[in-house]
């Protein structure tokens, strides 16, 4: 039986008028994290109808890829920059998922 996948969804809230300013960090930190082991999906999209939303997907191939990615240094930067760039809130959720069927 395949390890249970892991599942990140959720919403992160940047300051509308900071998101210019933003974009060159969540691109560091998504380029960053698709080249880490394990990482399958690790995306932020803007939300169409609310400003300064952003969504955020990750997909992770077991808990401890998921680990090694929150005792990376990319991460640690990422949080760091969040005051800077306007970051003002954060809702994030994991799920054990089994293996993806292409519906």
């Amino acid at each position: 039986m395949p390890a249970e996948r892991i599942l990140i969804v959720g919403t992160i809230r940047i300051s509308p008028g900071s998101l210019e300013r933003a974009r060159p960090a969540m691109a560091a930190m998504i380029h960053a994290s698709r080249k880490e082991p394990g990482c399958l999906a690790y995306s932020y999209a803007e939300d169409v109808i609310e400003p300064g939303l952003v969504r955020v997907t990750e997909i992770w191939e077991s808990h401890a890829a998921l680990s090694a990615h929150f005792a990376s240094d990319h991460l640690r930067q990422w949080r760091e920059s969040w005051e800077t760039i306007g970051v003002r809130d954060r809702r994030l959720h994991a799920y054990a998922i089994g293996e993806a069927e292409e519906t």
